[in-house]
């Protein structure tokens, strides 16, 4: 069983900026890739951003440019800088992890970013 805790969500003003961060324990098997999703209250979770072990990185449209997603493979950490933090970022982030040969998604509960106007 793979276990995310999430950290560093809080209450800031537009503009300003957060560093999210997550670390994985628990895994026999190596991890595949790691990021972020969002879920705002009555909406869709959304994926923020991912990074594969190949290096390879999404950002959706909307965080493009604002946001940078990083790993620390050694620490089983993943990281996402947030900039220019604007009211439609507010939500729940969650992180997650696609563990194994088999591919399996796993799920930290979140923390929460709240942005005031």
């Amino acid at each position: 069983q793979v276990q995310l805790v999430e950290s560093g969500g809080g209450l800031v003003q537009a503009g300003e900026s957060l560093l999210l961060s997550c670390v994985a324990s628990g895994s026999r098997f190596s991890i595949n890739a790691m990021g972020w999703y969002r879920q705002a209250p009555g909406k869709q979770r959304e994926l923020v951003a991912s990074k594969s072990n190949s290096g390879r990185d999404y950002y959706a449209d909307s965080v493009k440019g604002r946001f940078t997603i990083s790993r620390d493979n050694a620490k089983k950490m993943v990281y996402l800088q947030m900039n220019s933090l604007k009211p439609e970022d507010t939500a729940n982030y969650l992180c997650y992890a696609n563990v194994g040969p088999s591919g399996m998604d796993y799920w930290g509960k979140g923390t929460l970013v709240t942005v005031s106007s």
